[in-house]
């Protein structure tokens, strides 16, 4: 009798310790986009590892390794968008992974890749992969639909029918 009751406790302690890991992933990724939100890249050395890398086929052209790329892209996308803000709709997580749907919405004021100014203000729904190691932020995965935001600013000419 006692062993089925240490082994019940042994179980909800080890499924409490994953919960428990699920949300503190929940947390970090909710403060980088704080962070992002707040323009305090100095804050994401608390959430981001060194060795982050950023998969995006969205951006293929670029290339993040590290954080120290990682803030310099996000610095480029401020001068291109520097009203910016994204907004979680949907976040869930595991031990190792958190996903998220969320919103990235703003004015495009500079140069954006190969893309002029437009002065005009977009809403980008967007999904994100993020692998968490001891704590931080390793790998983010992150794509969304390049047509859909080009025609909100103008710089592709929606199909005639």
């Amino acid at each position: 009798m006692w062993r089925r009751g240490f082994l019940l406790l042994l179980v909800l302690a080890i499924s409490g310790s994953c919960l428990a890991d699920e949300a503190d992933n929940v947390q970090i990724a909710e403060a980088m986009v704080d962070a992002i939100n707040d323009r305090d890249l100095d804050r994401l050395d608390q959430f981001v590892s060194q060795n982050v890398v950023r998969h995006s086929e969205a951006t293929a052209g670029v290339v993040v390794t590290n954080l120290a790329e990682f803030k310099a892209f996000l610095e480029s996308d401020f001068s291109a968008v520097p009203d910016s803000v994204m907004k979680i709709d949907v976040i869930f997580g595991n031990p190792d992974y958190v996903a998220m749907r969320a919103l990235y919405s703003g004015t495009q004021l500079g140069q954006m890749g190969p893309f002029p100014p437009s002065g005009k203000r977009f809403e980008l729904p967007f999904i994100g992969i993020l692998k968490i190691d001891e704590s931080k932020i390793s790998e983010i995965w992150v794509e969304w639909d390049n047509v859909f935001v080009l025609n909100q600013l103008g710089h592709l000419a929606p199909p005639s029918d």
